[in-house]
């Protein structure tokens, strides 16, 4: 999504070192090594159960590796999961949904400060929501949703963004239209890293990293990288 420098020549955000990972004593994942370029869009492609989720969850700390290691170098990531954080089906408006961001920081009990909302009404204008802010997440098309989840994301304030199929179920105007809002994203220095089933979607990054039953594959330039990806993505 970015022109220069490239992905490769680019400092290390965060680096997983052999980590495996699972979920009630299964492994999915398994001495996965790869890193991810800071200020960039890593794509990260593989079939159903190919362990993308389960990659996220670990960069993002909801579970811990069975061995190896998560090395991040920054703050703690912002983690917006497939469905969104928060269901459309729970009567929340938009901005209630983004500020549930800054209740985490702050803590369930204590109020949101003058500065909690400024970063509130700042995720939902570089969202290009404000205006459905009083709207019900039910009320919303999928990519108005989508959107919302995504300012959810930022308002959390990392450098460190990470993406569970953000645009599965989208049209191709709406699925345009998130990828240019991480093209935005990442110009202002935040690191994407995004689950994708739209090969086209993952060729437009600026890295990309390959799953295929739960190791990595391959990893690097996404035009390279995706040159072989049809036959492991079946």
């Amino acid at each position: 999504m970015s022109t220069s420098p490239p992905a490769s020549r680019r400092p290390c955000r965060t680096r997983l070192d052999a980590v495996s990972a699972g979920y009630d004593g299964r492994t999915v994942l398994h001495q996965v090594t790869a890193d991810i370029p800071e200020s960039a869009v890593t794509s990260l492609v593989g079939a159903n159960g190919s362990g993308k989720s389960t990659l996220l969850s670990a960069v993002a700390g909801v579970i811990k590796p069975t061995s190896g290691a998560v090395i991040h170098r920054g703050g703690p990531a912002a983690f917006v999961p497939q469905r969104g954080a928060v269901s459309d089906a729970l009567p929340l408006t938009v901005r209630q949904a983004v500020a549930m961001a800054r209740w985490r920081e702050r803590g369930p009990w204590r109020r949101l400060t003058k500065g909690d909302h400024s970063i509130i009404g700042e995720a939902l204008e570089r969202l290009g929501i404000a205006d459905l802010a009083g709207r019900q997440l039910g009320e919303l098309s999928g990519g108005q949703r989508q959107r919302a989840f995504i300012a959810q994301g930022v308002a959390q304030r990392s450098d460190l963004l990470l993406l569970d199929e953000p645009c599965t179920g989208l049209d191709p105007e709406a699925r345009q239209s998130i990828g240019l809002l991480l093209t935005d994203l990442v110009a202002d220095g935040t690191t994407v890293v995004q689950a994708t089933h739209d090969l086209d979607s993952a060729r437009s990054g600026d890295h990309c990293l390959l799953l295929h039953a739960g190791r990595l594959d391959a990893a690097g330039e996404p035009g390279v990288v995706l040159a072989g990806a049809p036959a492991l993505l079946s």
